[in-house]
């Protein structure tokens, strides 16, 4: 219900006219007079000055009222009504200036771990992961991330488990775990210092450099490109000068700040070929913490397997023929920083660390994982892009061969959830949703089932 209504109809009784009076002398429809003083409908500015002349009242005031109930019904979260207006209030005391205000609190403030674009990121089911983890398994310590990815699982691991391993093949990840999670020294003064210096480059007083060579104009802006590269031989540079830590903070920095402004959908597989925008490039830290209950691999998942033992293993392996190392080739080359000759429209490497379980050899991948570890609980996140009409998007893994494999290691139970997938942005999937199974390992069921599969 709209309150300007039930005030105009005040006005108008107050004031001693009926409604059919008030029609004529206005001309406004009397349907239309009926349903804003019902507060069925928010009178228009013309109608309202209309008004307010007829019954010399001052329109400021019944155009304040109007607009206050804009405001209160556009409201899709009640609970925030208060806190919004107070921002809307900054906004229009410092019209233009407010952007810049904001942004320097923004850039006063770390960026968080789950900020990044990940193919596959389980940033937005975290909760729902760690909920059934919780509900359906007991007496856990020890937790491993064995295909880590962007790390949002292990993030909401660690607080909880006095142990906790992250493990991912690809360097940049490992970078990402360690400057984010690992134990060391460092100086936040001193690494906000090296960023400030940084924000403050001139990219017309840089010289082009091999970042800017291969990359700008496609993935970056030129100028873009020319200070990411420089930026990244700089940090190589003063390694000596800075702790692990520090030099590892460094890195997943300029991983996390140039995520943000990279000219593609979301993974470096290809650019978007259209004129790039020149935009501000300015850095700020990740949310850079430490735990000492963190052991960080850089492994294949199936020889780790082999070596580590824990209560529980969570399984996020990839499903279909993409391969993650070719998707975030870009961060590779940048960490590794070897200046590899590229080749190829997308600027590629020479591939290495291709996983099997993007080929049809995933099946059999799997079976001698979930056969190797040495663990209690086995949960693995799988999801239904299999019925994609996409060849790549399609799982190279069926939802019943995930589920006989693991019931050959103990009970098994299967969780769901809808879920909007993150996809490249050209495949389209219908009623996506986001599969959980936990299984409570049976170690004498397992050891029959997989007493003659053929180990790596």
């Amino acid at each position: 219900m709209y309150a300007i209504g039930q005030i105009l109809k005040e006005i108008r009784e107050e004031s001693g006219f009926p409604l059919q009076e008030v029609q004529q002398q206005v001309d406004i429809d009397l349907t239309q007079l009926s349903r804003i003083e019902n507060g069925k409908r928010l009178p228009t500015v013309d109608q309202i000055q209309r008004l307010a002349r007829f019954y010399n009242y001052d329109d400021k005031t019944l155009l304040i009222h109007r607009e206050s109930d804009k405001i209160v019904y556009s409201f899709e979260y009640p609970e925030i009504a208060i806190e919004t207006l107070k921002v809307a209030e900054e906004k229009v005391r410092y019209g233009v200036q407010y952007l810049p205000m904001f942004q320097n609190t923004i850039y006063q403030k770390p960026i968080s771990l789950e900020s990044r674009r990940y193919i596959g990121s389980k940033a937005k089911l975290t909760e729902w992961i760690m909920n059934l983890i919780d509900t359906e398994t007991e007496g856990v310590e020890s937790f491993v991330d064995i295909f880590a990815g962007t790390a949002s699982v292990s993030h909401q691991a660690i607080p909880k488990y006095e142990h906790v391993i992250i493990n991912d093949i690809l360097h940049s990840n490992n970078v990402i775990y360690r400057g984010f999670f690992e134990s060391g020294d460092w100086d936040v003064e001193k690494l906000n210092d090296i960023i400030t210096n940084y924000n403050t480059l001139d990219p017309d007083s840089i010289e082009e450099n091999y970042f800017s060579e291969n990359f700008g104009g496609k993935f970056y802006e030129h100028n873009t490109a020319k200070l990411i590269g420089y930026i990244r031989q700089d940090i190589e540079d003063m390694k000596a000068e800075l702790t692990k830590k520090e030099y590892f903070i460094l890195l997943a920095t300029l991983i996390y700040n140039i995520d943000k402004i990279a000219n593609t959908v979301g993974h470096f597989d290809a650019y978007i070929k259209r004129p790039i925008k020149p935009q501000p490039f300015r850095l700020r830290l990740i949310d850079a913490k430490e735990f000492e209950n963190v052991e960080i691999y850089r492994k294949d998942a199936n020889l780790l397997a082999r070596k580590i033992a824990s209560d529980l293993v969570y399984i996020d392996p990839p499903y279909n023929s993409r391969q993650y190392c070719r998707f975030y080739h870009l961060y590779e080359t940048l960490i590794k920083w070897d200046k590899p000759r590229l080749f190829g429209v997308a600027l590629k490497p020479v591939a290495e660390n291709m996983s099997t379980y993007c080929t049809v050899k995933a099946r059999d991948t799997f079976t001698d994982l979930v056969s190797n570890l040495n663990t209690r609980y086995l949960v693995v996140s799988y999801n239904n892009t299999y019925n994609s009409k996409s060849n790549s998007s399609e799982n190279k893994i069926r939802l019943e061969e995930i589920e006989y494999i693991l019931n050959k290691c103990g009970n098994t139970k299967v969780f769901e959830c809808s879920h909007r997938f993150f996809n490249t942005g050209k495949t389209e999937f219908e009623n996506h949703k986001e599969l959980l199974f936990i299984t409570k390992v049976d170690e004498e069921r397992k050891n029959k089932s997989f007493a003659t599969l053929l180990r790596w």
